[in-house]
């Protein structure tokens, strides 16, 4: 059912205009929990699609939030890596639609477990200027801006500009050279910083809260580098069933993941 949000966002004050009415299908509650921003292009290679996805999935396990636009190749990348219950969905169009078509099952999860949010009135279609806002607001409601694809004047790029005017720091990922033309310019002009080890980047950007757990537990220090099922339960046989029952841990495709 789509509802409208009912409270000031202070994130959004960083908006050029705070929404004048913001929609929503899903929990309202992951607006309350830290954020980070995935976004890209369409059509990333398949490295960006490899990090982007490794990424997502080691911010969620850490705790963080993930924002992004719905949209096909590195959006739908990090929503889908990072779980549905671990992402906010920002859409440029009513949220009586699922735009894109293609990504229409991930939008259904999503909208069932996470959060959609809009900023459109029921009925709006994908005008080009809406994903312009789609875009800030997006940025608005992040601590950082993480873009693992660009092409030089590309959307992405927009939501680059944005961050910027926000004072909000930007990471990329390091490419070769001729790919990823918009990323390794932000690079060479030193306006984002490259991620070049993952995990002590996720480790820097983890909640205060998240970290302090895992240093006072062995068990969630060892489930959070995603075992298999078999290694932890042999390591930890009696930790094991009541973690999974408590929902501490979850088991996906035969490995350990720390709920989040």
């Amino acid at each position: 059912m789509i509802q409208r949000v009912e409270f000031h966002i202070d994130e959004l004050e960083s908006m050029k205009n705070y929404p004048k009415e913001i929609f929503y299908k899903g929990n309202l509650a992951l607006l309350q929990q830290r954020k980070v921003a995935i976004v890209g292009s369409r059509k990333p290679n398949a490295y960006a699609r490899a990090m982007t996805a490794q990424l997502a999935l080691k911010l969620a396990q850490n705790g963080l939030i993930i924002v992004s636009g719905g949209a096909i190749g590195v959006d739908a990348l990090a929503h889908k890596n990072a779980g549905a219950k671990n992402t906010i969905m920002v859409a440029a169009t009513g949220l009586d639609k699922q735009y894109p078509a293609i990504n229409k099952n991930l939008i259904t999860q999503i909208e069932q477990e996470g959060l959609v949010l809009s900023q459109f009135e029921t009925a709006t279609p994908a005008h080009k200027y809406n994903f312009v806002l789609r875009n800030e607001l997006t940025v608005a409601l992040a601590e950082v801006l993480i873009v693992t694809y660009a092409d030089e004047n590309s959307g992405t790029m927009r939501s680059v500009e944005y961050a910027q005017k926000m004072g909000k720091k930007i990471y990329v990922l390091p490419h070769r050279i001729g790919e990823s033309i918009g990323t390794n310019k932000l690079l060479s002009q030193n306006q984002a910083e490259a991620i070049y080890d993952m995990d002590a980047f996720v480790k820097e950007l983890a909640p205060a809260s998240r970290v302090e757990l895992k240093k006072e537990d062995d068990f969630l220090i060892f489930c959070a580098t995603n075992p298999t099922y078999e290694e932890t339960l042999k390591k930890f046989p009696t930790r094991v069933f009541e973690a999974e029952l408590s929902g501490i841990i979850t088991i996906v495709n035969g490995r350990v993941r720390v709920s989040t």
